[in-house]
C-alpha cells in the first residue's frame, strides 16, 4: 500500500541529508568544524531535491496543486533549520517531511460522525454522490452495517432510478445487513424516493438515512442537476463523495466538479488496500477541503475503516508498508 509516495518521500529525504552532510565536509575542510556545533540547512540543499520529488509525486498521481503546497510546506520547515553536528540528519528530515504532509492532509472541519449522529436531530440524513463504478453502494452498506453496529437505526434510500439493476443490488446488500430500503419504480423521482425515506425514518424514530444516489458522470448535466434537485429536497446532514482510490489523479478532478454541485462535507476512498500510489489519498482533501471519513480496504462489510491521518503517516514512514 502507497508504495510508491513511500519510496519518493524516503528517495527525497535521503537527497537532503546527503546535501547536508556535504555542508559538513566542507566545514571539515575549512578547519571549522570544531568551532561549529550546528550546520544549517541551506535552501541550495533542498532545492534541488524538491525538483526532483515535485515530478516524482505528480508520477504518484499526487494534484499539481497539492505538489505545489506541499514544496512550499516543506521549505518552510526545513531551510534554515540548524542541525545538530552528529545527530541524525535523516530523522529530523524524515520529521519535516511528516509534518508538510500532515498539514496538507488537515481540513477546516473535522468529523466524528458518531457524535454528530448523537446531537442531531432525528434522522440525519448522509447524501452518497460520486461516479459510475466507484463502490457507491457497496459502501452505502458498509456503513450501514458500521452504524448498526454503534447502536443506530438505519434506513437507505433507493434513490438511484436510473441505472438498470440498481436497486436490486441495493436491496441484496440491505438485506445481507439487515436494513430497509425505501424505493419506487425505474424512472421515478430520485428526490421523491428520498423524501418518502426521510418520512419513513421521522415516523418510526430512525436515527439515519442513507440515500444512494445514481453514479454519474461529472459531465452529465440532468445527473448532476438531479442530484443538485435530491440535495435541495432532502437538505442533508452530510454530503459524501465516494470516490475509487485506484483512479488516481482522475478523482481529484471528479470531487471538484462534484463539489461545486452539491459542496461535498467528507469523502469515503475506496480500493486503498490496492492502491499503490497513495496520491488520491494524499490530495483530495486538500482540493476540496473536506476530510476523509472512512476508507474501504476489502469486499466484506467489515473492511471500512475510520480514515486517521496518523495511520496513513505510518502507512508511508513507518517500517511496515502494510
Amino acid at each position: 500500500m502507497f508504495g510508491k509516495l513511500k519510496e519518493k518521500l524516503r528517495s527525497f529525504v535521503k537527497r537532503v541529508e546527503e546535501n547536508v552532510e556535504k555542508e559538513e565536509k566542507e566545514a571539515e575542510k575549512k578547519g571549522l568544524l570544531d568551532k561549529l556545533l550546528m550546520v544549517e540547512i541551506k535552501e541550495k540543499d533542498v532545492d534541488e531535491a524538491l525538483d526532483e520529488l515535485e515530478l516524482e509525486l505528480l508520477e504518484a498521481d499526487v494534484a499539481l496543486e497539492v505538489v505545489d503546497a506541499l514544496r512550499e510546506k516543506i521549505k518552510e520547515k526545513l531551510v534554515g533549520r540548524k542541525v545538530r553536528i552528529g545527530t541524525d540528519k535523516e530523522k529530523i528530515i524524515e520529521e519535516a517531511v511528516r509534518e508538510a504532509i500532515s498539514e496538507i492532509l488537515e481540513t477546516s472541519r473535522r468529523i466524528n460522525l458518531i457524535e454528530e449522529i448523537k446531537k442531531a436531530e432525528k434522522p440525519y440524513v448522509i447524501m452518497f454522490v460520486g461516479f459510475n463504478g466507484s463502490g457507491k453502494t457497496t459502501t452505502i452498506a458498509k456503513i450501514a452495517y458500521w452504524l448498526k453496529k454503534n447502536g443506530f437505526s438505519v434506513v437507505i434510500a433507493a434513490s438511484d432510478t436510473f441505472r438498470a439493476g440498481a436497486i436490486e443490488q441495493l436491496e441484496e446488500h440491505a438485506k445481507r445487513v439487515g436494513v430497509r430500503v425505501i424505493k419506487h419504480s425505474y424512472g421515478a423521482d430520485p428526490a421523491a424516493v428520498a423524501y418518502d425515506a426521510i418520512q419513513h425514518a421521522k415516523a418510526r424514530g430512525i436515527d439515519v438515512v442513507l440515500i444512494d444516489t445514481a453514479g454519474r458522470s461529472e459531465t452529465n448535466r440532468n445527473l448532476m442537476d438531479e442530484m443538485k434537485k435530491i440535495a435541495r429536497v432532502t437538505k442533508p446532514n452530510l454530503v459524501v463523495f465516494v470516490g475509487d482510490a485506484l483512479a488516481g489523479n482522475a478523482i481529484v478532478e471528479q470531487a471538484r466538479q462534484f463539489n461545486e454541485a452539491v459542496k461535498i462535507d467528507a469523502v469515503v476512498l475506496t480500493k486503498l488496500d490496492a492502491d499503490a500510489r497513495g496520491g488520491a489519498a494524499l490530495s483530495i482533501s486538500h482540493v476540496i477541503d473536506a476530510p476523509i471519513i472512512f476508507v474501504g480496504v476489502g469486499q466484506g462489510y467489515d473492511d471500512l475503516m475510520p480514515f486517521d491521518k496518523n495511520w496513513f503517516l505510518e502507512r508511508i514512514f513507518g517500517e511496515a508498508n502494510a
